[in-house]
């Protein structure tokens, strides 16, 4: 056992490790980048990494470590959005079809199954099509989508907890159902429901990149990770580093909120 528990311990601090590296690129783009991300300048078009411009320069002579630094930050934001839109609307959905149970839990996981037998990315290509691109539709559209996963997710964790001697003494003590609820169950829900907000996050960077790539997403002259390969892509063979560094950055997130939701898992 011991020398799993190690494995896992080295994971997590890996995780935790590639992670704070990332978000320390992003939270600097906030305030500092080393050039204007949207500057072009037609004579540096296509330059390879150098000491002025370390990620190289794009097709418009924009400097790529600055568009990656501010790009990072706007598909954490969107990322950050969707899983707040799921989450929130799943919790609630979750909390009352566990807790309550009967013909209201048959029917909203019945149309939890319907939705769930769809990809994801599928409904939210219809719903971006019909709604047009941008930040603000992708955020509704895979916040909805995003809705069933955490349902169960709540919904499985109340149906064991609202058994608990703590909430039959709450109810003994005259509180409401909405009290017992949020008050007394929800917090005990945290062991598997920040996992599921990590792996959501991981779900809505790949979603917005993907969204971003085929041109329904985040809008020129804003960066993003997914608009920066979409706009690379022309390019793989002329001029590599343009897709290098957004790609890294999506691949380094990835790698490292799943390595943390996994070390957070193991601890149950």
């Amino acid at each position: 056992m011991q020398p799993g528990k190690n494995k896992h311990d080295f994971n997590y601090i890996l995780g935790l490790s590639i992670t704070s590296l990332v978000l320390l690129v992003v939270l600097t783009g906030f305030f500092y980048t080393p050039y204007d991300p949207n500057k072009m300048d037609a004579a540096l078009r296509n330059s390879p990494p150098s000491l002025l411009h370390l990620f190289g320069t794009d097709n418009f002579g924009r400097d790529i470590l600055s568009r990656v630094m501010k790009g990072a930050g706007t598909t954490y934001i969107i990322a950050v959005s969707i899983v707040f839109v799921g989450a929130s609307l799943g919790t609630i959905v979750g909390a009352l079809t566990g807790y309550f149970g009967g013909w209201f839990d048959e029917a909203i996981m019945r149309l939890n199954d319907v939705l769930t037998s769809f990809p994801s990315i599928l409904l939210a290509l219809v719903f971006v099509s019909v709604f047009g691109p941008g930040s603000y539709n992708i955020i509704l559209a895979l916040g909805i989508i995003f809705v069933p996963s955490y349902a169960r997710v709540v919904r499985s964790e109340f149906i064991v907890l609202k058994e608990r001697d703590f909430v039959k003494n709450a109810k003994l003590m005259g509180a409401g159902n909405f009290r017992i609820m949020f008050v007394h169950i929800l917090p005990n829900t945290g062991r598997v429901l920040i996992p599921s907000l990590l792996i959501g996050f991981n779900n809505a960077v790949l979603a917005e990149a993907g969204l971003s790539f085929l041109g329904l997403g985040v809008q020129p002259p804003q960066a993003s990770l997914g608009r920066m390969l979409s706009e690379a892509q022309g390019y793989l063979l002329d001029s590599p580093w343009y897709a290098i560094a957004p790609g890294v950055m999506i691949i380094l997130t990835v790698l490292g909120f799943s390595l943390i939701s996994g070390g957070l898992a193991n601890e149950k």
